[in-house]
């Protein structure tokens, strides 16, 4: 692959008289024959969207509290002829009512209904819908019930997720019609053996404008090449096996230009129990997301290990206290331990622990792996580091933003560099802050491969929510209290 490559995806078009058409970047295209008074204040416009979109912020939101807003009046309006069912001044209903569908809102955002969508094919969004839309319902009724006063009447509470789940559908319906009107047809490039380029291409042909077919290759080495070329917006791996030639490379190329990756189910993946599968042209396929983690999905995690520091304050700070007078008595000075680790996204910081071993414990060995009968630890402070109490001031690394409570372990820069030269993907593992403990650590011991470690991260990654922090935070004290390593 071509140095640069990932940083422009479509090379600039040949000398010569222009194609026509929209994907020749003409008028409808908005390229420079659009020139007029707004075309310095269109990529402005898109920027400034695209900033929007980073910081989690989408029109659909607004659409969606609008639309609350709407049924919350509409409601009362059927049921008792004006738009509020009490005695209540009005500016506290609007009030109310503001706040219900905020707080739809916020359910609806941790839980990945603003998250960019793969624009091929489609999966059942419906039950998820329903879900979110009842679980918001019952924060206002707690909400209501704390504060006794029913702004919402307690009878249009079990008809509320009903009405907001159709409104919440339909707006998606919507916005997905105004990306297809506004990008138009995805232009796709099959990639897989000829059979398979052949019967995918019969089926896209046979059900309508799902995809425009612009080019095919046999290999996924050169889809960089191809996609550059007929300016694809997406890919289809329509082959079984063809994701080993795409992964991590050119996929993560592919990811960081924005250009959808999708690989067609066959049998053989269905023992892989994979749920997010979305419809095709009649063909069962699963979308290559750029992400394990949507940022919706981390946002929410880092606000519920937040939480759970306020709750927990107290009583970690007096026993942080208590574990570093004992180091200081222990192992004398310095308490703690700053080690240079690799944190989120391969950005650097450095991470706290009690100290443990004997001074310049690495004098003369560089970069190595603790082992389970180190030499280097303090004999009067092996327990402590065996009941994992020496990472307690990483509480402060996760306060700061650069550590999570639970999360692929942090290694230092030596030892990551070598694992991404050896192990494909590696750096995914990054994709969030390392954690004091996670699912590597509880399933792993000190001997465990780091390939195998990484297939444990990876998992969490995927499948994480806020029940499997705790089992591995349960977890967790099961191994310090059993003394596995």
């Amino acid at each position: 692959m071509a140095a640069g490559a990932d940083r422009d995806l479509h090379p600039a078009a040949p000398a010569g008289p222009p194609p026509a058409g929209p994907a020749a970047g003409g008028p409808a295209a908005g390229g420079p024959a659009a020139a007029g008074p707004g075309a310095l204040r269109r990529p402005l416009s898109r920027a400034a969207v695209r900033e929007l979109h980073r910081r989690g912020l989408r029109l659909l939101q607004v659409a969606d509290l609008l639309g609350v807003l709407a049924v919350l009046v509409a409601t009362n309006l059927v049921r008792f002829g004006e738009p509020t069912a009490g005695t209540e001044p009005l500016w506290a209903y609007a009030a109310a009512y503001l706040v219900t569908a905020a707080v739809h809102v916020v359910v609806a955002y941790f839980g990945g209904l603003y998250e960019r969508e793969a624009r091929l094919g489609s999966r059942p969004v419906l039950p998820r819908i329903v879900g979110l839309a009842a679980v918001a319902a019952a924060i206002v009724a707690a909400l209501q019930l704390y504060a006794e006063v029913y702004y919402v009447p307690r009878a249009s509470l079990p008809l509320l997720p009903v009405l907001t789940s159709l409104v919440l559908a339909g707006n998606r319906r919507v916005a997905r019609s105004r990306r297809l009107l506004r990008e138009g047809v995805p232009r796709v490039v099959l990639a897989g053996a000829p059979d398979d380029i052949a019967l995918a291409r019969a089926h896209l042909a046979a059900t309508g404008p799902a995809a425009e077919v612009v080019g095919e290759t046999a290999s996924g080495r050169d889809l960089v090449a191809r996609v550059a070329a007929t300016g694809a917006t997406d890919v289809l791996l329509v082959s079984p096996g063809m994701l080993d030639e795409v992964y991590p490379d050119p996929l993560a190329v592919l990811e960081r230009n924005g250009v959808g990756v999708l690989q067609r189910i066959g049998a053989r993946d269905t023992l892989l129990g994979l749920r997010a599968v979305r419809e095709l042209a009649g063909m069962p396929f699963v979308a290559l997301g750029p992400s394990a983690l949507p940022p919706s999905r981390a946002r929410f995690k880092r606000v519920l290990e937040l939480a759970a520091l306020v709750v927990a304050a107290l009583p970690l700070l007096l026993l942080t206290g208590a574990v570093a007078l004992l180091v200081r008595v222990a192992a004398g000075s310095p308490v703690l331990f700053r080690q240079v680790r690799v944190g989120r996204e391969g950005r650097h910081f450095t991470m706290l622990k009690f100290r443990t071993m004997v001074p310049d414990a690495e004098a003369g060995r560089g970069a190595v792996l603790a082992a389970a009968d180190d030499d280097r630890v303090v004999p009067a402070l092996r327990w402590l580091r065996g009941a994992r109490l020496d990472e307690l001031p990483q509480l402060w690394n996760v306060v700061r933003g650069e550590m999570s409570i639970v999360g692929p372990r942090p290694e230092r820069p030596e030892l990551t560099a070598r694992y991404d030269r050896l192990i494909p993907g590696y750096t995914r593992r990054q994709e969030i802050p390392p954690g004091m403990t996670g699912l590597a650590q509880v399933h792993g011991r000190y001997h465990t491969d780091p390939e195998y470690k990484l297939g444990h991260d990876l998992q969490y990654l995927v499948n994480w929510s806020p029940v499997l922090d705790v089992q591995i935070l349960l977890r967790t004290v099961w191994v310090v209290l059993t003394r596995r390593v």
